[in-house]
């Protein structure tokens, strides 16, 4: 290598090293000695991420919907845990690859193919970066004494300002948030608990199949809309970290935060009724009084949203990279692009929540439930290659080059997904669309479960048939090293 290479790396892991606050990487692979952490720190970011005011609608949809709040709690629960299992698992491939979530796709898609997933998950971060700031917005808005038009232009232009700063500052803001909120947390369920009874409220239980799975699938699509972005905040782990802790800290945080948010939103909504649904924020700032009291609270409902919008916002600058690079090859990116592409999702999902914030409720029900019908598949197909048939192991230049081993469209895979997303329109529930057979199953909507099982089934076949998912013999394995990837073939027991 000559002197301008090596000094050109040299300079590379200067800007990247593991004392800078403003991050340097984007889908490029961190090396092994920027690497740090503990697997623990994903606990405290998916709680402090979880704790949060859309979280609570998120629950009381259950009750607005006809769910009672014994079963309601329950479906939440099973939703919680089953969508959270799925999000782990890849969290867990974070420290092992050193790659941001979405790029890993292209083992599956190819190159350029990965962008069809990719795009989808663009308007994921969009919408929940609107959603979020329509709450935090009114939130932002009565800390500051103004509108809440410009509460949620001013909380987006701070989300941005994170985002761009980046990985580590996002861990801070996650630490801090699971303390601030958690306290905050406590003390509003002791204020409800002292309003409402209980006793009543437990006691008027009435199972409905239908509104059962309708709770699982709203507590499971949030979590399952968490796979697409969830090892961008794990990648930094040193490859020693254990999967299985990254697997368990990520879950029990992310698990435990949601939950803790949609029992309260559950309580919330059997209890008050109109009351909350009119002004979630406000009602949920007077159970803790007025005056200090209030701001305080204000303020934990703003932090709270600021946590999972930078998420969102830094996924989505992360995925925009990710696609377009796939067909200009680019690997990394200047301060100036990089605040470009956060500036592009600052301001669409801005206008989105400026645009939507009059009929909340009902849209965010749907878009959550639409989510799951698109990534549910992708999450299926990434899980499948990635554990069964990859052994965790990808040949990562080969993930920047379109005449590689992973080629630049995988027609299969591509197949494979649209198949999965077809196999759940019959089963699919919302407002503006009712499968044929969301009537005979009394209303209930399935279709994650299909989305789940029908792509990781054929794809699956696919790799048994005599061909792996990633269009090259299933004997060849690759593992990655210090930022780089050495090909080795010993053969792998399939």
């Amino acid at each position: 290598m000559d002197r301008a290479g090596r000094d050109e790396q040299t300079d590379a892991r200067t800007k990247g090293s593991p004392g800078g606050v403003i991050e340097r990487h984007s889908i490029d692979v961190v090396p092994d000695g920027e690497r740090h952490g503990r697997a623990f720190s994903q606990f405290t970011l998916w709680l402090g991420a979880n704790l949060q005011i859309t979280a609570i609608v998120t629950g009381a949809l259950a009750v607005v919907f006809g769910g009672d709040v014994v079963w309601s709690l329950v479906g939440l629960v099973a939703g919680n845990l089953l969508g959270g299992a799925v999000m782990a698992l890849h969290s867990a491939q974070g420290p092992r690859l050193g790659l941001p979530q979405m790029i890993q796709s292209r083992a599956q898609f190819g190159v350029r193919g990965a962008a069809v997933p990719l795009f989808l998950v663009i308007l994921m971060y969009i919408g929940f970066f609107a959603s979020g700031s329509v709450l935090a917005g009114q939130a932002t808005a009565r800390l500051t004494h103004t509108g809440d038009t410009t509460g949620i232009i001013a909380f987006a232009v701070l989300t941005a300002v994170v985002a761009a700063v980046g990985y580590r500052v996002i861990h801070v803001v996650g630490r801090v948030a699971s303390v601030v909120c958690a306290l905050a947390f406590v003390f509003l369920g002791i204020r409800l608990l002292d309003r409402v009874d209980l006793g009543a409220l437990l006691g008027d239980a009435h199972f409905s199949l239908p509104m059962f799975l309708l709770t699982m699938s709203l507590s499971a699509s949030w979590q399952l809309a968490f796979g697409p972005y969830v090892a961008d905040y794990s990648r930094y782990l040193p490859r020693t970290t254990s999967a299985r802790a990254t697997f368990w800290w990520t879950l029990s945080g992310s698990a435990l935060g949601s939950q803790w948010s949609m029992t309260f939103g559950v309580l919330v909504a059997a209890s008050a009724g109109e009351r909350f649904f009119d002004d979630q924020v406000g009602y949920v700032v007077s159970l803790g009084g007025a005056g200090l009291a209030a701001s305080l609270l204000y303020f934990v409902i703003a932090l709270g949203k600021l946590t999972i919008n930078v998420l969102n916002t830094y996924g989505g600058f992360i995925s925009m990279v990710t696609g377009i690079s796939g067909f200009r090859g680019r690997r990394t990116l200047s301060p100036r692009g990089r605040a470009a592409y956060i500036a592009v999702i600052m301001v669409t999902g801005t206008a989105m929540a400026l645009l939507g914030k009059g009929s909340f409720l009902v849209s965010f029900k749907d878009f959550l439930l639409f989510l799951l019908t698109f990534f549910t598949p992708w999450s299926a197909i990434n899980l499948v290659d990635y554990y069964l048939i990859s052994r965790e192991r990808y040949d990562i230049p080969a993930l920047f080059d379109p005449h590689g081993r992973y080629g630049a469209w995988r027609a299969d895979a591509l197949i494979v997904y649209t198949v999965g997303v077809l196999a759940q329109l019959p089963f699919l529930a919302t407002s503006f669309y009712a499968g044929p057979l969301v009537a005979p199953l009394g209303g209930a909507d399935v279709s994650w479960i299909v989305g789940l099982a029908v792509p990781a089934t054929l794809y699956r076949l696919l790799a048994r048939s005599g061909r792996s998912a990633n269009g090259t013999d299933a004997g060849m394995e690759f593992a990655a090293t210090s930022g780089e990837v050495a090909a080795c073939s010993t053969p792998v027991d399939r």
